[in-house]
């Protein structure tokens, strides 16, 4: 199959590679010095149970509609930062009305799935999520990546309304298992995904602000209380979505956060490099939704607002001060 990679970072890089390696196409879309590197040097990626170091196709975002047609590819991976999704479908929007080829997102939030879906409707739009995976941007052309590195996706918003979808859905699970990325097909995307925004919400704003990885975090009684009251919010707030999400889900996410590797989540890894937070795709979801049903969410809204006004620095809080304090 063909694919082309829209926001070349940890996560797109790592799948990208994995899909040439089993001897797809693939091109990436990047910018800047991880650009260049890409075009010079390729791309290298460094996983506990993978490796990858070979030449690639990529490009950038300007150039991409003179160098390529969307027609050329099965399959569009959306890997971007989420504050950057509207922005960068509405560069494409002439581009992207040329074919039918469709968009699976692999991003944080809840907000992705329905902007594409507005533009190019539910037949072209999959939900997705990449599960128990971290994968950063080590230096220009080199990615980190731990984790299995697992991909749940379906039809938006469901197989039931999106029936003739669910054959290309198929071969994608196929293709994805065969190149050894463990894929399962969901009838009910975006209930997933707003299981997942339960662990993002729960520990990616609060690692951001304390520097702490997930499991400092969800192993400490205070905070490992902040996670899973940042949880429970979520939760109370899906309901905005017609998604129910129960206290199992609750318990399930942060048993499955707590149990999971140690993880330096995107938010901090985003803060650390003097990024732009994913808050408004992750923690702002929550609170917009809590607006609008009239809940609380006084933890996210406080973890939230901190980081707005800049408190606290990655390095706030190191293993051994933490230790220190228990």
């Amino acid at each position: 199959m063909r694919f082309l990679i829209l926001g070349a970072g940890g996560i797109g890089c790592f799948y990208g590679a994995r899909l040439i390696q089993a001897g797809h196409d693939c091109v990436f879309v990047a910018r800047g010095e991880h650009l260049h590197a890409m075009r010079q040097n390729g791309l290298q990626i460094r996983h506990p149970n993978f490796s990858f170091h070979a030449p690639v196709l990529a490009t950038d975002i300007q150039s991409l509609p003179r160098e390529h047609s969307p027609e050329q590819f099965d399959l569009i991976l959306l890997t971007l930062k989420a504050g950057a999704t509207c922005s960068v479908l509405a560069q494409l929007k002439e581009w992207l009305a040329t074919s039918d080829t469709p968009i699976l997102s692999l991003q944080n939030g809840v907000d992705n799935e329905p902007s594409i879906a507005k533009m190019l409707g539910d037949r072209r739009t999959f939900g997705g999520l990449a599960v128990r995976i971290g994968g950063h941007i080590l230096e220009p052309g080199i990615i980190e990546a731990t984790g299995p590195a697992q991909v749940i996706f379906g039809p938006w918003p469901n197989s039931k309304q999106t029936a003739t979808s669910l054959p290309l859905a198929r071969s994608i699970e196929t293709c994805f298992n065969a190149a050894a990325i463990p894929t399962q097909l969901s009838s009910d995307i975006r209930r997933e995904l707003w299981r997942k925004l339960l662990i993002n919400n729960g520990v990616n704003p609060l690692s951001a602000l304390t520097g702490l990885d997930t499991r400092r975090l969800t192993s400490d009684p205070t905070l490992g209380n902040s996670v899973y009251r940042m949880m429970q919010e979520t939760a109370s707030v899906a309901t905005a979505d017609d998604v129910e999400l129960s206290i199992t889900d609750v318990q399930e996410m942060f048993t499955l956060i707590s149990q999971f590797d140690a993880i330096k989540t995107s938010m901090l890894v985003d803060r650390e490099k003097g990024r732009a937070l994913e808050l408004d795709g992750i923690s702002g979801a929550v609170l917009r939704r809590g607006q609008q049903l009239n809940i609380d969410t006084p933890i996210t809204a406080l973890v939230h607002r901190l980081l707005e006004l800049g408190v606290g620095t990655p390095d706030l809080f190191t293993p051994e001060t933490l230790d220190e304090h228990r």
